[in-house]
């Protein structure tokens, strides 16, 4: 048995007792590891190591005999435990040692699942010492107290291996980080490492020299056609943002941790960033736009104690990939100064065609940016064009801006951008957000080093650019995703192709004129850089009425109201979240119940799902009712009997049956006044008014997806096979269009009940069935309303009254009207001058949709070419390196390195042949599309063998939603 396990020391082995099986240690029966000879070999002058030496392994922790051999004084014992695949946890006189396994395992479990090395080695003590009857090995003296103390030496010793793991992974050669970046092959060594070059890179981006063709920037793009002007496929497109949940608590200091490989890798090099920091410690800068508590109060709290407040950090924009020397810890907030410097590191000695920055305050961050980049370092100041470098907010953060940034800093509206939202940088947050909590009481260059192996970690483990055993299961991964990408693009931008096409089409029949005019316009605007909205052919000129957000944003700000009598009520919640509150679980109701309707036989999925609701809503209504009881104190004394029986009995009846009596709900003006605060009725009015506005826009939404949907099915789809799958989908959006109908009217009752009869029923207007039309449809007649009401199979299916065009009346014909819900509500009929701004508003952004959808087929395209170029380029790297190191090694190093380039050669090689093969018919796809060879409605189908990896592992798609979309087709 001894002798089996000469190389084995950390199996458990049980004997038999005569009665059952008992835990055995090997070291009791005598096993005795022997360093610096081979297994099974004695050496002749040997000494032994500590008696409690321990050795931490996936299997759990051990006691185990060890022998160091003392043959070679030159050899020391941390050598000898190293070629025994034994990390020694100091370098001195070893007493602890974790295998190599157990701290790979510990890697991927620590990066991925963000498990702390204190949970990790928990989980070993388990294995263990699960009963408690096999403590860890322990000394001579009091077992108890040993025992405590030891299992503190094994945590701190285990820390500390991790620790010398990641940092020796930044600065030997033998590293993994300097083995992929081919330093051992350099002459140059270690110390010929660049800044960034450790970092892997985006093979899909634009590299000059690495995956650009010959000759791409000295191209004349502005001779070209506009339809021929393709210089976007060279744009770089970069995220940048803040992350304020990783914070470092001063709990060490550089000299005693120190940052090793500075600058190296993702990391701005620490000790230029410091120093430029020193000359800007008083600066302050504060959006004045974007209202997000993250901007306004990082800068002021949670400071106390901490050496860093959270990281900046800047990503490809399309690709989720960090950027070399893009990474920076933040010491007061989200500071220019700090973003400046983390900026500007990350896109140092490249060439830039045209550069596209998201960031979620671009719109002051793009204020003064040229100014200050003249204080940076003189190496660190670019050359580029200033009217080359666009600023861009994403998509999801956009709306909470002023209205004045939407057109200028979006995205949909940006020529080249195709279907970029700018939200990778939070996506990649994400990922590393698990981390925060057991890095933030790390000596400084230990966070340094653990974030360097995290973003590295997600980077190779989310790009095709590692070369490990998980390197062609990226690979994989990458590979479905363009794919996917492309057919998408291919088959939705076909849809929005088809759609603008009989939209323009139309127009033109008209005016054609007018229609070139607009399209001048939306060239125009796209080609450059705005601060603001008041050119933009995307915006209504007539943008003065007050939302939802408004109106919450002035009811925060007034006074505290006061009840009836004239008592200062004191709460924690302010009047408008009371009432926002109640409105929100009214709308919820509505939902729910509309929802039960539509199912007749609900599946026990559903009927679950409807329960969960349900359980949702009610614990809702009574933290509402607790609020109530403030805002409305005297409500109870004012309601009739059977209101009294409800208000007392809600938990006897479906959640969205409980009324919740918001002041609105009691007719009486009298009892309305004495039941609630003062002012409580007028601010429910207020947001009443912002709830209609909302509700009509999104009407206005769903009208517009269903205009286009209709459009498709009318024209391509034939049979009853096609018409019933697309009926699903026109049912899901005739629901979004009732929801918001039912909301709209909703808000109005409960306005008319606040105010009664007046002027305000100018806007919002009432709502009649005739109403709810899109831009296409016109209003039915009697007879084909009753037609409608007949069948059944196409409910909901607009009829095509053709567009609604300004000034054209034929006689005998009743005259094409927009409904009053695409205009601001006047007391008059419409102006033909606001019938063409909402006709020109349409078709300009769907033009926009359009460009959008044929520009990521270019780019998909174009990224796909890059990604094999780039891996061809790497191929030629590798094989540049075999023999770069000559005579200059010993033969044995030589043939090792050798081996190892010659083979990553051949993986490129293979991985670019692999790529080539299983993008081709993707790839035609996209070229047929580009070239308007396909047919309308154009069906792109991905085989099994795209959609799944070989080995069966689903493939996670890249998060690519237009979030914060408020166009169709979402």
């Amino acid at each position: 048995m001894v002798k089996q396990h000469a190389a084995l020391p950390t199996h458990w082995v049980q004997e038999w007792n005569g009665c059952f099986f008992e835990r055995r240690l090997l070291k009791s029966l005598g096993l005795v590891i022997q360093l610096g000879h081979p297994v099974g070999y004695s050496c002749a002058s040997s000494s032994k190591a500590i008696k409690t030496f321990t050795v931490i392994d996936i299997s759990g922790i051990h006691n185990v005999d060890v022998n160091f051999c003392d043959c070679d004084s030159r050899l020391e014992r941390r050598q000898q435990l190293m070629r025994a695949c034994w990390w020694p946890a100091t370098a001195r006189d070893p007493q602890t040692v974790g295998t190599f396994a157990v701290i790979r395992l510990f890697h991927l479990l620590n990066c991925l699942g963000k498990l702390s090395s204190h949970d990790f080695l928990r989980s070993l003590e388990m294995l263990t010492n699960s009963d408690g009857l096999t403590p860890l090995p322990v000394r001579s003296f009091s077992i108890h107290v040993q025992y405590i103390l030891n299992k503190h030496r094994i945590v701190d010793a285990f820390h500390h291996i991790i620790s010398q793991y990641r940092k020796v992974a930044v600065r030997h050669v033998r590293t993994l980080m300097m083995k992929r970046a081919g330093r051992g092959h350099d002459p140059a060594g270690v110390h010929g490492t660049t800044q960034g070059e450790l970092a892997l890179t985006c093979r899909a981006c634009p590299q000059p020299g690495r995956n650009l063709p010959d000759g791409w920037d000295r191209i004349n793009w502005d001779e070209m056609p506009k339809d021929e002007d393709l210089r976007y496929k060279y744009f770089l497109f970069l995220a940048q943002d803040c992350n304020f949940r990783m914070i470092n608590r001063n709990v060490s200091s550089a000299a005693k941790d120190p940052i090793l490989a500075d600058g190296q890798g993702y990391f701005v090099n620490y000790a230029r960033y410091s120093e430029f920091l020193r000359t800007h410690v008083s600066e302050e800068e504060v959006s004045s736009c974007a209202g997000f508590q993250a901007l306004f109060l990082a800068n002021k709290k949670r400071v106390k104690g901490l050496r860093t407040t959270g990281i900046g950090g800047v990503t490809c924009a399309h690709h989720n990939m960090w950027r070399p020397n893009g990474i920076g810890p933040l010491q007061l907030g989200e500071r220019y100064v700090n973003m400046d410097f983390i900026f500007w590191s990350s896109i140092m000695n490249i060439i830039i065609l045209y550069l596209i920055l998201s960031y979620d305050i671009a719109c002051q961050y793009s204020k003064f940016f040229w100014t200050r980049m003249l204080e940076l370092p003189a190496d660190m100041q670019s050359q580029i064009d200033h009217a080359r470098v666009w600023f861009k907010v994403p998509n999801f953060h956009l709306p909470p801006h002023q209205p004045k940034c939407h057109s200028a800093f979006s995205f949909h509206y940006m020529f080249g951008a195709g279907r970029t939202h700018g939200e990778t940088v939070e996506q990649n947050w994400e990922f590393t957000n698990g981390a925060a909590s057991f890095t933030k009481m790390m000596g400084f260059g230990t966070w340094f080093a653990t974030l360097e192996d995290i973003f590295g970690f997600h980077t190779a483990h989310h790009s095709i650019k590692t070369r490990n055993g998980c390197n062609w299961r990226r690979l994989v991964a990458w590979r479905h995703i363009a794919a996917r990408r492309m057919a998408e693009n291919v088959k939705e931008g076909q849809a929005h192709r088809d759609a603008f096409e009989a939209f323009d089409a139309a127009l033109r029949e008209a005016d054609p004129n007018l229609v070139d005019s607009w399209k001048k316009w939306v060239h125009e605007w796209e080609s450059i850089q705005h601060k603001d909205g008041a050119l933009s052919p995307f915006e209504s000129k007539d943008n003065t009425v007050m939302g939802l957000r408004e109106i919450r944003l002035k009811l925060a700000k007034e006074e505290l109201l006061r009840s009836g009598e004239g008592v200062e009520v004191e709460r924690e919640d302010t009047p408008s979240t009371f009432l926002i509150m109640g409105m929100e679980i009214e709308e919820s109701q509505r939902y729910l119940t509309i929802d039960v309707k539509a199912v007749a036989n609900p599946t026990d999925a559903q009927t679950i799902d409807f329960l969960k609701r349900r359980a949702a809503i009610l614990q809702r209504i009574r933290v509402f009712r607790k609020i109530q009881r403030t805002y409305m104190p005297q409500l109870r004394r004012f309601l009739t009997p059977t209101q009294r029986a409800v208000f007392d009995s809600e938990a006897e009846r479906d959640a969205e049956a409980i009324r919740l009596f918001m002041p609105s709900d009691l007719s009486d003006n009298t009892k309305r006044t004495n039941a609630c605060a003062l002012g409580l009725p007028e601010a429910e009015a207020d947001l009443r008014v912002g709830e209609a506005r909302e509700a009509l826009n999104s009407l206005r939404q769903g009208l517009r997806a269903r205009t286009m949907t209709n459009r498709y099915r009318l024209r391509h789809c034939t049979g009853q096979r096609m018409l019933t799958r697309d009926q699903g989908v026109l049912r899901q959006i005739n629901l979004k269009i009732h929801k918001a109908k039912l909301r709209y009217r909703y808000a109005r009752n409960a306005l008319m009940r606040l105010r009664g009869h007046g002027i305000w029923e100018k806007e919002p207007r009432i709502l009649e069935d005739a109403d709810v039309r899109a831009l296409n449809e016109r209003a039915l007649t009697a007879e084909e309303e009753a037609q409608r009401q007949g069948i059944h199979e196409y409910d909901g299916l607009s009829e095509e009254g053709g567009v609604a065009v300004f000034g054209v009346v034929a006689a005998g014909e009743t005259r094409r009207t927009l409904s009053w819900i695409w205009y601001t509500a006047k007391s008059a009929e419409p102006t033909e001058a606001e019938l063409v701004e909402a006709l020109r508003v349409e078709w300009c952004k769907a033009y926009a949709r359009m460009r959008r959808w044929n520009e990521d087929v270019v780019l998909v395209e174009e990224e796909m070419r890059r990604t094999i170029e780039y891996g061809n380029w790497s191929a030629g790297q590798w094989a540049g390196r075999a023999g770069a190191r000559g005579s200059n090694v010993e033969v044995e190093l030589l043939e090792g390195l050798n081996a190892y380039a010659l083979e990553q050669e051949k993986r490129e090689l293979r991985t670019c042949t692999e790529l080539t093969t299983k993008w081709a018919g993707i790839r035609e796809k996209g070229r047929a599309f580009l070239a308007r060879e396909t047919s309308a409605g154009v069906e792109v189908i991905v085989t099994l063998d795209e959609a799944v990896g070989r080995d069966g592992e689903d493939v996670e798609p890249m998060a690519y939603e237009d979030e914060g979309d408020d166009e169709i087709f979402d």
